[in-house]
């Protein structure tokens, strides 16, 4: 076979690996939300779901931003982004190795944590996430209500059950008023 037959007979497997490529890098890009860079739901459930099986000590967590709307309607929505970075990047500095993150949509957020030491510091994750956050010169109050369910809190272990635990969780903190954990 001489080079050019080699070479035309490569160039649709190069096409195609290219193309492949392309593929993946927008399939793993649309499984990252573009402005925190946590997963979206998509990315999230199949990891978190996988956590859920291995650790009978899982904790999983939701996460809402009271009176968001608020910020964006006074601040404008680069406030409010200021406002959902910054939830992401606390929610994963709490997190750190023992878990991963989500932002579900909007304004809500998503973990889960598989190390039974580190779930006792909800109170710290409460404080971090109530900091005020500093944009174009206003400091934003920020709170947040969160929800949780331990994996063995459940009869049936499943993510779907948990979620739903700790949505119910969280609505009962919001019932509580601001600043709430459950």
């Amino acid at each position: 076979m001489d080079t050019q037959t080699i070479a035309a007979a490569g160039l649709p497997a190069l096409g195609w690996a290219l193309h492949g490529g392309l593929l993946w890098r927008r399939l793993a890009s649309a499984r990252r939300d573009p402005l925190t860079g946590l997963h979206t739901r998509i990315g999230w459930t199949a990891r978190a779901e996988h956590l859920m099986a291995k650790h009978s000590n899982a904790l999983v967590l939701l996460v809402d931003l009271d009176d968001f709307k608020a910020i964006n309607d006074t601040h404008g929505h680069a406030a409010g982004d200021a406002v959902l970075t910054a939830t992401a990047g606390r929610l994963s500095d709490w997190c750190g190795r023992h878990g991963i993150t989500a932002r579900l949509g909007g304004d809500e957020f998503a973990a889960i944590v598989t190390d039974p030491a580190h779930t006792a510091g909800l109170f710290a994750l409460r404080t971090a996430l109530g900091a005020p956050v500093t944009h174009n010169g206003h400091v934003l109050r920020v709170s947040a209500s969160v929800g949780h369910c331990h994996r063995d809190q459940l009869s049936v272990p499943s993510l779907t059950d948990a979620l739903s635990a700790a949505d119910a969780a969280m609505y009962a903190a919001k019932g509580h008023g601001r600043r709430n954990t459950h």
